[in-house]
């Protein structure tokens, strides 16, 4: 990171194996500008109050990964039903860790609501169902959680081309990309 931040002239965010808010603060020195937190901020969601405190919350992204998932299995592993908005074909949104390989029993825009209050001034939303598949952007979920946070949100995974770009961007409140 501190190589990247001696060569490069633009601002840059790092994430990945963020644990602690030491590893934010050793980032941040070493000339991240902001630093996205996935794992760490659904195990230990003060890690998202304290990086705000300290960098503020243009610093503190939270990455979230959700899937989505039947409600039966879903409260049949939670003891309860999912409590945010279904999609189309009946699914809920649960988040995932540990990349998108484990369910958290977290629904994804009742936890996108959750760290921004908790000072996320940025959230990264890679939908682990299109993820890799070149076939567009999850525009559903995407609409769900840019239409219930005030922060920027940006899409994430699917992207196959150019106009998948246009599409996540004209029918969602996303306010970027990433590819």
């Amino acid at each position: 990171v501190r190589r990247v931040a001696e060569q490069g002239f633009m601002p840059f965010t790092v994430g990945g194996g963020i644990r602690t808010i030491d590893d934010v603060t050793a980032l941040v020195q070493a000339g991240a500008e902001k630093v996205s937190i996935n794992s760490a901020a659904v195990l230990g969601p003060q890690i998202v109050s304290e990086t705000a405190r300290r960098f503020g919350r243009c610093a503190t992204v939270v990455n979230l990964d959700p899937r989505r998932v039947d409600p039966e299995d879903f409260e049949r592993r939670n003891g309860r039903p999912p409590r945010g908005p279904l999609s189309r074909d009946g699914k809920g949104f649960e988040v995932h860790i540990a990349g998108g390989r484990k369910p958290t029993g977290r629904e994804a825009v009742e936890y996108a609501m959750e760290v921004v209050e908790r000072g996320a001034g940025e959230l990264v939303l890679t939908s682990m169902d299109a993820d890799g598949t070149k076939d567009g952007y999850d525009i559903e979920v995407t609409k769900l959680v840019a239409d219930a946070v005030d922060v920027p949100v940006v899409a994430s995974g699917g992207c196959g081309s150019p106009q998948h770009m246009v599409d996540v961007l004209k029918q969602t409140r996303a306010d970027a990309v990433l590819a």
